[in-house]
């Protein structure tokens, strides 16, 4: 194979560097103003799922929140309605903020680490996580929170890079440059397993004590 590529450079053939599609934009690049940062969510189409979505949803709630909750995509009910907290998955997380933490939903910010519904059923891709990636981290530099709720395991995943067993990192203070990440249940994973809320109510408490 060597051989070939020096007789291909020898007819006269150049090389160039790989590139990667869907390259998302540096995080320095972006706005800190979060106002114009959603204007660049909603315009965005860096990858295939602004094809198919109803609009983008690059977050809502108190920008100057300690808390942040992320979910890992956005669902299909969410994108329809255009809001958060939709379903009963919705209601469960409002119940355990408003009852375990002590917040209303305009306290806290809320936003999905892949900010346009999937396509059908399918989980996001690498690349098209990549291109929601530096938006993501944006808004987590600029509102500055104390702690980062991880909403499941792929929340966790997408956010850390961390393959460690979630079950071991779950309800852990996990240090995370200058915040604290916590992961728990998701809240469609509760409506399934609904033995499991004790266990998110102490992950809940923790997440309590480190505001």
């Amino acid at each position: 194979m060597l051989q070939n590529l020096y007789r291909l450079r020898a007819l006269g053939f150049n090389y160039s560097d790989p590139f990667i599609t869907n390259t998302p934009t540096l995080t320095q690049e972006l706005p800190d103003d979060l106002n114009a940062l959603y204007n660049t969510i909603s315009e965005c189409h860096l990858c295939d799922l602004s094809k198919s979505r109803h609009q983008s949803m690059p977050g809502s709630g108190n920008l100057q929140s300690d808390l942040m909750i992320v979910d890992a995509y956005v669902s299909a009910s969410e994108d329809d309605a255009n809001d958060y907290y939709v379903g009963k998955s919705g209601e469960i997380l409002i119940n355990m903020l408003e009852k375990v933490i002590g917040l209303r939903r305009e306290e806290v910010f809320f936003t999905h680490a892949v900010k346009c519904k999937p396509l059908g059923t399918n989980t996001p891709s690498k690349s098209e996580f990549n291109s929601c990636k530096p938006y993501l981290y944006k808004q987590i530099e600029t509102i500055k929170p104390k702690v980062i709720m991880a909403l499941g395991e792929d929340a966790y995943r997408l956010l850390t890079g961390d393959n460690t067993s979630f079950e071991q990192v779950r309800g852990q203070k996990v240090k995370y440059d200058d915040y604290l990440i916590v992961a728990m249940y998701h809240p469609q994973y509760l409506l399934r397993n609904p033995s499991m809320k004790s266990v998110a109510l102490t992950d809940l408490k923790t997440i309590k004590g480190c505001l």
